[in-house]
């Protein structure tokens, strides 16, 4: 096998490995699983440290989408619109075993692939949202009222009650529904019944206020 075929492999592997045992899975035991020498493995990868780094630009920042952030942004289309569609190819993306167990890992290690990786959804999904939001309802701009926690909370809300559909089906492991469009579609649209006066209510008081 030649060096990036096996380096591939050895990433491949350990993505599966670290998907069931954890980050505290140690890489000899990944070598054993693989059949191959403990060196082999920091012959192309120099730390364990490392081979997580090339997990987290494997499974995470391979799988992010850079049409994401210019369709939340698209005000040409209606918001609800623009996230249940950025929710639907979300979940076809991320909705895998390895994807979401290592992600709750990470977040249960000092390893700060959650972090890093929650930091892209709030940059370019939720913090976005909040704008267009405010730019749909005819409310003040950041540069008059700066983003509240209340509006951020909100739409962290709307991710989290999608999200946790994975962590039923890859962590608890009970049992959900198969095709989740319209699970998604519900979820999305449910959230916009509320969402629309809620956001009138936080920003129009605070915009008001004088201290």
């Amino acid at each position: 096998m030649r060096a990036p075929e096996r380096e591939q492999a050895i990433l491949n592997e350990a993505i599966r490995f670290f998907a069931e045992h954890g980050f505290e899975g140690q890489t000899r035991e990944l070598a054993k699983r693989m059949g191959i020498t403990h060196s082999a493995i920091y012959r192309h990868f120099p730390s364990k440290e490392a081979l997580i780094e090339r997990v987290y630009q494997h499974v995470y920042l391979s799988r992010w989408q850079a049409s994401w952030a210019p369709l939340i942004a698209d005000s040409s289309r209606p918001l609800e619109d623009r996230l249940t569609q950025f929710y639907l190819e979300y979940v076809a993306r991320v909705f895998d075993h390895d994807w979401v167990r290592i992600f709750v890992f990470s977040g249960l290690r000092a390893f700060d692939i959650t972090g890093r990786y929650l930091d892209i959804v709030r940059r370019e999904v939720i913090e976005s949202a909040c704008v267009e939001l405010r730019e749909e309802l005819g409310l003040p701009g950041i540069a008059v009222a700066p983003l509240s926690q209340r509006e951020i909370e909100m739409f962290w809300g709307l991710h989290g009650r999608i999200f946790y559909i994975a962590i039923r089906r890859f962590v608890y492991q009970t049992p959900t529904p198969q095709n989740l469009d319209e699970i998604v579609t519900d979820a999305v649209h449910g959230f916009f019944i509320g969402a629309r006066q809620l956001a009138r209510g936080i920003i129009e008081p605070s915009e008001g206020r004088k201290d």
